[in-house]
């Protein structure tokens, strides 16, 4: 336990700052002096200090900002032109006026070590000062400009926190929030006389001098310092008495949401009375809001004030200011090492945001209501306590103790902030509500202005609750729920819900409707009990009748997953079913037969646990056996009468596989490659397929597709059984889709715009060569491909055009009796649908042996007939979307 003897021994550096700055609107520019007093209060003599520079974060591709966007999924600035990126430079320090060198830090550029020429010893101090030169970036994180509306934050050159556990330098992080010393501001802010200023603190003195409006702010006892200026902000402003004092009020908003912003102040004044009451009086003079242009970019908070976009809905707005200003008290006040307890700001400003909501609106949640009945029954009130519990069902959680970089994107929203706050409640029913009021009050009286951390706050509450909660806080290190489950119910619903899902195992009933050119149109229902959090036994069944073939089909599945061991990896059983008409045949009478198939898929899938949980790398084994019935037509002839007899036997068949595969949905050159096995009746095939996706800069990309296989015969060849196996050039078209994986329109047609549809396998070409009875590129022995699809640019063309081009070889066109060369090649135009779940092909060129294969089997409407298409239904894929997204 925390004695008063430690706290009495408790020490923190004092750094002053008195900062001149100058902003040229013309070039986004700002030209600045800086003046620090650094007092060391600590116990050891110092030989330097390190520097944070962060708007170098934004100089170029290589910071760790940088790396961290890319992570989470974001390339706006990896691809930024250099007009966007932004850095600090023409620094030259002197301490006590002796000019002092610099060593860059060993891995950021935005973090650079202050040599000292004297060592500081304790209870001594220093002058630091320096000029500075800024070219603000575009806003991609927190500060910079837009347009010509300015957002200065984390601007000036700031020494890095000394304190017991020694130094913290840090990176500037978008997901990683500061920690920076206490100390007293002064800055002189000059503008274009046209520019509003709202800052950091109060506003000493304005005027106008040699064409520059001309302000100084000061502020005691904060940790950093944030500005914003635009010519367009107007300015609603109001006092609030406190129990000793009155402090100003001031929301700084844009002409365009005036509306929005009426009821601003009582937000403001709402959000600073009930931190007062439950925490302890707001120590400053002033609180501000401003506006950032644009959109559901969130906010984010500085001492005094705070920046916000402005949410479309009133009570979301509430919601939101009541959070930044909140932060006054945990991050300005409490001024917590965020970077590696982020908890200690997120997570106990959240734990007030729901005691908020809960005397603003009861149990209404603002940030979740929709104006549309059918979401509004199947949505639930705290969307982030299911997606919390979706992680934590699938084992992919991450400790509430985590330092803010370490956390996966989902993770830092869902467990920093929403767990925490869950964990503050389990806190308060195990002290009492009374006594846990008593704790919190205690805990900001005493660390305010100070840098408390885990172990601080942890005694406190054990001495107020005079008894020892390591149980409480040994959660904070753990994975799992924190909420003890409840007994679930039977509901039955249409179509899906996320409501209540804690309370109901949901059975979900929704129309369905399918269609292919045999069955024509189906009707029927989906059954199934897909919800967040996911439920280890789900199934899906989706029962269709035929209008075209008068018969049942359908799909479904059942699946049950384990989640062994504690880091998230996963085994998942299942059987899938289909059964569908795949062609219809017309005897001499007339009469219409449906050739019907069928297939049971049983599976099992281990899906590897990543060592970082911030990786977006998949990697999974499986094997399939695929039980497939077809029916097709037999003619025999009577040798006594000799007639034809058709008869419609059932075949069976089945196939093998075993893939063993890796994908990384990472938002900057994604790959994915998946080596595979088969094994069927007389044959066995191995091939390796890999994908690499180079992102363009301006949007788009160039996708690189690398086939190779190979093909095996198991005993005797038998060309007839074994040749819808072969390996193949084109892509293959209904009747080689053997495993009945593809959706095809009209499977098995021959003619027609319906028979042009490929699936693109193997080899992956575009160009068909379905009219000879031995398809060019056809191969029972090895065949390889490489194939490029490129976008075409928007401001080029404005439709979702790409061009593509194919080149391969395979085994036989490496014999002498060869017609078509050792490699043969197209390319053409695709124009994809549907985020390229449609992509229809329109080859340009082609080998000559393609070319000779037109002119002999296609004389009529070849260009019609030469177009290709595939309806790619693996691409509908929320992990492609959203990788961040485990479930």
């Amino acid at each position: 336990m925390l004695s008063f003897c430690q706290i009495n021994n408790y020490w923190q550096q004092q750094v002053n700052y008195d900062i001149t700055v100058t902003l040229n609107d013309a070039d986004h520019t700002l030209d600045g002096s800086l003046k620090i007093e650094y007092i060391n209060n600590s116990p050891d003599t110092l030989k330097y200090i390190w520097i944070h520079l962060w708007q170098n974060a934004f100089k170029n591709d290589k910071t760790a900002f940088t790396y961290q966007q890319l992570e989470n999924g974001s390339t706006d600035f990896y691809f930024s032109d250099e007009t966007k990126k932004g850095y600090i430079n023409r620094l030259n320090f002197k301490v006590n006026e002796i000019f002092a060198t610099i060593e860059d830090h060993p891995q950021h550029q935005d973090i650079v070590k202050l040599i000292l020429p004297a060592t500081l010893a304790p209870g001594n101090k220093i002058f630091i000062e320096t000029p500075f030169h800024i070219k603000l970036p575009y806003n991609f994180s927190r500060g910079g400009h837009i347009g010509q509306s300015y957002q200065v934050t984390q601007w000036f050159p700031k020494p890095a926190v000394y304190d017991s556990k020694g130094w913290h330098p840090m990176p500037y992080l978008d997901q990683g929030e500061f920690y920076s010393d206490f100390g007293n501001y002064k800055v002189n802010i000059n503008v274009p006389p046209r520019y509003i200023v709202a800052a950091t603190g109060v506003k000493k003195n304005e005027h106008v001098e040699d064409g520059l409006k001309s302000m100084t702010f000061e502020q005691e006892n904060v940790h950093d310092f944030a500005w914003f200026a635009d010519a367009e902000f107007i300015l609603l402003h109001d006092t609030l008495q406190l129990a000793s004092k009155t402090i100003n009020i001031n929301a700084y908003h844009l002409p365009k949401n005036k509306e929005a912003w009426v009821n601003s102040i009582q937000y403001i004044k709402s959000a600073i009375l009930s931190k007062s009451q439950w925490l302890g009086e707001y120590p400053y003079d002033i609180v501000s809001v401003v506006e950032r242009p644009g959109k559901d970019a969130g906010g984010m908070e500085y001492p005094t004030i705070t920046l916000i976009s402005t949410p479309g809905e009133e009570k979301r707005f509430d919601f939101l200011i009541n959070h930044e200003v909140g932060h006054n008290w945990f991050y300005g006040i409490l001024a917590s090492n965020e970077r590696m307890h982020p908890w200690m700001d997120e997570g106990m400003n959240s734990y007030y945001d729901k005691k908020y909501i809960l005397k603003q609106y009861g149990k209404e949640t603002p940030a979740l209501k929709t104006k549309n009945a059918f979401f509004e029954k199947r949505l639930p009130d705290d969307i982030e306590n299911v997606l919390l519990s979706s992680l934590i069902h699938i084992k992919k959680d991450q400790p509430i103790e985590t330092p803010s970089e370490q956390y996966n994107f989902l993770n830092y929203g869902l467990v920093a902030y929403s767990k925490t706050a869950q964990w503050m409640e389990l806190l308060q029913q195990e002290m009492g509500s009374e006594a846990f009021d008593q704790m919190m009050q205690k805990y900001f009286e005493r660390w305010k202005f100070r840098h408390p951390y885990p172990e601080n706050f942890k005694a406190v509450a054990e001495e107020v609750h005079n008894k020892n909660l390591d149980s409480i806080f040994s959660l904070l290190n753990k994975k799992g729920s924190l909420q003890k489950p409840i007994k679930k119910d039977l509901k039955i619903m249409s179509f899906f819900s996320f409501k209540d899902t804690e309370k109901h195992n949901y059975l979900f009933i929704a129309p369905a409707v399918g269609y292919n050119l045999y069955d024509k149109i189906m009707l029927g229902a989906m059954i199934h009990n897909y919800t967040l959090p996911q439920n280890n036994f789900e199934f899906i069944a989706v029962p269709l009748y035929s209008t075209g073939s008068k018969k049942m089909n359908g799909i479904g599945k059942i699946s049950y997953s384990l989640y062994p061991g504690n880091t998230g990896q996963k085994i998942d059983i299942s059987l899938a079913g289909a059964k569908f008409t795949g062609d219809t045949f017309t005897d001499s009478v007339n009469t219409k037969h449906s050739l019907e198939f069928s297939k049971l898929v049983p599976s099992l899938k281990f899906t590897f646990a990543n060592k970082n949980p911030r990786s977006t790398v998949t990697k999974y084994i499986q094997v399939k056996t695929f039980l497939i019935n077809e029916r097709s037509y037999l003619f025999t002839r009577d040798t006594s009468t000799l007639d034809y007899i058709i008869t419609y036997p059932v075949k069976s068949r089945y196939v093998h596989q075993l893939n063993i595969g890796i994908e990384n949905n990472r938002k900057l050159y994604p790959y994915h490659a998946i080596l595979q096995g088969e094994k069927g009746e007389g044959f066995i095939k191995a091939n390796v397929t890999a994908n690499y996706y180079f992102n363009y800069a301006k949007g788009g990309g160039l996708n690189l597709r690398i086939y190779a296989g190979k093909f095996f015969y198991k005993g005797d060849k038998f060309s007839f059984n074994t040749s819808r196996y072969y390996l193949n050039m084109t892509g293959s078209n209904g009747s080689e889709d053997y495993t009945y994986n593809n959706y095809f329109i009209g499977r098995n047609e021959f003619e027609g715009f319906l028979s042009q549809q490929i699936m693109i396998r193997d080899g992956g070409f575009k160009v068909r060569t379905d009219l000879l009875s031995n398809k060019f590129g056809r191969s029972d022995d090895w065949l390889g491909a490489v194939n490029l699809t490129t976008d075409i640019p928007k401001t080029i063309l404005p439709l979702s055009l790409k061009l593509f081009a194919d080149i391969g070889t395979y085994a036989e066109a490496w014999k002498k009796e060869s017609e078509t060369g050792k490699f043969v090649y197209d390319g053409g135009i695709q124009l994809s649908l549907l985020k390229n779940i449609i992509s229809i092909y329109i080859p340009v060129i082609y080998s000559k042996a393609y070319s000779d294969y037109f002119k002999s089997y296609i004389p009529e409407k070849r260009f019609r007939k030469n177009i290709s298409f595939s309806i790619n239904t693996q691409n509908i894929s929320l992990k492609k979307l959203f990788p961040q997204i485990p479930f």
